[in-house]
């Protein structure tokens, strides 16, 4: 396990950039997902109406999720860099009207809706891709690599501790909603400097 840890993991940067890139794919996931009923409610919005904002988020995971997961496959060749960038920019589209219209339940409701059908789409794909940038015989090595920072770092750190500081400081929820805007260019960022490899092993598999 060490001899695989060592040198088909340590030593591989892109499994670390889409790891790096999976904490903030997280800390987008459940930065919206587990602070929307406070930001709701703190804005005027009635908690059962939160609550239906907060279902439709989830709900919308499984249909983003099977069609990120056939573009991917069908329209992109197998490649996940591309779709997985598509996806976080349009993420960060419904964040920002979010933001804008947070007192709006309506539009608010709207762009959870987005937000959860478009970014599980990434936190699928980023896994799939930690496997095809790993020989088969470290694959759940990489893929325990990248889950271990989208939990611990992005759930646990990011998305809860940071969050909750900036919301709790004079930057007030505003802070929260920048964040989550930086977040998603950095996963962006990370995701896009896998690109070339990814298409050279793509074509290397034809």
């Amino acid at each position: 396990t060490r001899e695989i840890f060592m040198q088909y993991v340590l030593n591989n940067r892109f499994l670390w950039y889409i790891a790096i890139a999976n904490a903030f794919v997280y800390m987008v996931r459940y930065g919206c997902l587990d602070w929307a009923p406070t930001i709701l409610t703190e804005h005027g919005i009635d908690i059962k109406s939160a609550g239906w904002a907060y279902f439709a988020y989830e709900f919308a995971a499984i249909p983003g999720t099977l069609i990120c997961g056939w573009l991917s496959d069908r329209l992109f060749n197998g490649r996940r860099a591309l779709p997985t960038i598509i996806f976080m920019a349009l993420v960060a589209g419904f964040i920002c009207l979010y933001w804008l219209f947070i007192d709006n339940l309506t539009v608010v409701t709207v762009s959870l809706i987005g937000i959860g059908f478009f970014i599980y789409g990434p936190v699928m794909l980023i896994g799939v891709q930690a496997l095809d940038l790993a020989p088969k015989n470290a694959a759940g090595t990489s893929a325990g690599l990248t889950g271990f920072f989208g939990y611990f770092f992005g759930t646990a750190i990011l998305a809860n501790v940071v969050m909750g500081y900036v919301a709790e400081s004079s930057f007030g929820w505003d802070g929260t909603f920048v964040l989550l805007l930086i977040a998603c260019a950095l996963s962006i960022v990370f995701v896009g400097f896998t690109y070339k490899e990814e298409q050279y092993l793509v074509q290397n598999r034809k």
